[in-house]
């Protein structure tokens, strides 16, 4: 059983606060993703679980044991960063081995580890190799295959996959999904990345300016965002926002048309998902707009409608056979069970808290 829990934790450097009353627990066996901008102090919180930034103030545990003064090397964590840091005159299982073999261990459990680890990661045809004899993708097998040798308690990854390419990174966050089910220890996982964070985790923590925004599922983060950083941030497009200009009691004034009103009594927007709109003529809710144009992606087609008055232009997205025309009046509609409300200070107005049209 290994239970990471952080409670009021605080880094500073001087008079800057970097991370700010952190409090998070991580179950046994959970697959945590850290995501949010750069900047956000995701990789800051890694590394002071990990041991090699100081805690300022508050605490961290590891199956109720306190941290804060433990070094690194006795925290049963392993750590696997975005640079794969191999020893480049060392074979794949030298460098793989190579912590073992500095803690005294015996040849037999170093080669009994190597092989298993190397097996997990399908790499065993290349432990006679060295690093420049691999591709990138084979590297941070390596790598992640030096941490499972420690069989530690946690695994923390930065941004591992940062350095790849597109059809690498594909391939990897498969093995990410496979490794999770074969070793079932507790995982830490940082990526600026939502699309790993949305594909791989149990539990999404979305940080922003050095505070955890909101945990949860990669499903209650898209439909139950707590607050508009949030359902910005997460989800492929991003969300459409779109201001309130005004309203009869019967209909909401948007720019380029106007939707049902839901009673809020304080100033609000709207959020809308791409996915959740369509170009049509007859949907409840519809806005007109001017296609700028489009991007055809074979199963989808991305459809970016300028909407007077609104400074960025609505993305839509529409099956990938759909023909449509750059410079084309379009209508788009939604349904209001789609519509999500932002108040004024960034909160979501929850569905709870909307009553129904008048």
């Amino acid at each position: 059983m290994t239970e990471l829990v952080i409670q009021n934790l605080y880094k500073r450097y001087g008079e800057v606060e970097v991370l700010k009353d952190i409090n998070l627990t991580v179950k046994t066996g959970e697959f945590t993703v850290f995501v949010g901008p750069s900047g956000c102090g995701k990789s800051t919180l890694l590394r002071m679980i990990c041991g090699l930034d100081e805690v300022s103030s508050g605490e961290i545990a590891i199956d109720g044991e306190l941290m804060n003064a433990v070094p690194p090397s006795k925290r049963g964590i392993a750590m696997v960063f975005q640079s794969y840091a191999l020893y480049p005159h060392m074979s794949v299982a030298q460098n793989m081995g190579y912590a073992l073999r500095l803690a005294g261990e015996s040849k037999e459990l170093i080669a009994e580890r190597v092989t298993r680890a190397s097996e997990i990661l399908k790499i065993d045809d290349y432990l006679d190799r060295k690093p420049r004899q691999l591709s990138g993708g084979q590297r941070q097998r390596v790598a992640i295959g030096r941490a499972i040798v420690r069989e530690p308690k946690i695994f923390l990854f930065d941004e591992p996959l940062s350095n790849l390419d597109a059809a690498l990174r594909v391939d990897m966050r498969m093995e990410f999904a496979r490794l999770k089910d074969r070793l079932g220890t507790t995982m830490i996982y940082v990526t600026h990345d939502q699309v790993e964070a949305m594909t791989l985790a149990d539990k999404i923590v979305v940080m922003r300016d050095g505070r955890i925004e909101q945990v949860g599922s990669p499903l209650d983060l898209y439909h139950h965002p707590e607050n508009r950083f949030v359902a910005g941030f997460i989800g492929s497009p991003k969300m459409n926002f779109l201001p309130v200009t005004g309203g009869d009691g019967a209909r909401l004034r948007l720019p380029g048309g106007s939707v049902a009103a839901p009673r809020i009594g304080k100033p609000f927007e709207i959020g809308v998902r791409p996915e959740h709109m369509e170009i049509t003529d007859g949907a409840e809710n519809t806005l007109t707009g001017n296609v700028l144009t489009s991007e055809h992606l074979g199963s989808d087609t991305f459809a970016y409608v300028q909407i007077e008055g609104v400074e960025r232009p609505a993305m839509v997205r529409l099956d990938g056979e759909r023909q449509i025309t750059h410079g084309e009046d379009v209508s788009i509609g939604f349904a209001d069970s789609a519509v999500h409300y932002f108040g004024s200070d960034g909160l979501t107005i929850s569905q709870a808290q909307v009553p129904a049209a008048a």
